[in-house]
């Protein structure tokens, strides 16, 4: 299994479930090019809104990559391009619930990496934030 962790706010995230798609890196290509149909993707949220700089610190959605095909998609000036991913029926999770299974916060300033917008998760953290995630909508 191959994968990988998006940081958007949260209220992006949730456009992006209405939407069945993902965007990565305010709508860059590059990012979504690096994902392979059938990866699994989980979006971290450390804001409930892009610059309101309160912090939510939460895995806010997680899913597969339907198929290959990346496209641009026109809101006006905004043209953002996206994937067609199809997400898991799960509920957000603190980074606190996790933060102790997790190879992604091992490391002191594990945060600073974040700023990428996408990076590649191990299958461990995988499984830990998808379990963690689907147990998280039963409570």
């Amino acid at each position: 299994m191959t994968a990988w962790l998006g940081v958007a706010s949260a209220e992006h995230v949730r456009r992006g479930l209405t939407l069945g798609i993902a965007q990565i890196g305010h709508g860059k290509r590059a990012g979504l090019a690096r994902i392979k149909p059938g990866d699994l993707l989980a979006y971290y949220s450390p804001t409930e809104r892009l610059r309101d700089g309160v912090p939510l610190k939460q895995f806010t959605a997680i899913g597969r990559v339907a198929d290959d095909v990346i496209w641009q998609a026109d809101e006006g000036e905004f043209r953002p391009f996206r994937r067609r991913v199809n997400w898991e029926d799960v509920a957000p999770v603190d980074i606190d619930t996790v933060r102790d299974r997790l190879a992604l916060t091992a490391q002191p300033n594990w945060g600073y990496q974040l700023r990428r917008g996408l990076i590649p998760l191990t299958d461990d953290d995988a499984a830990v934030l998808l379990d963690a995630m689907r147990s998280a909508l039963h409570r």
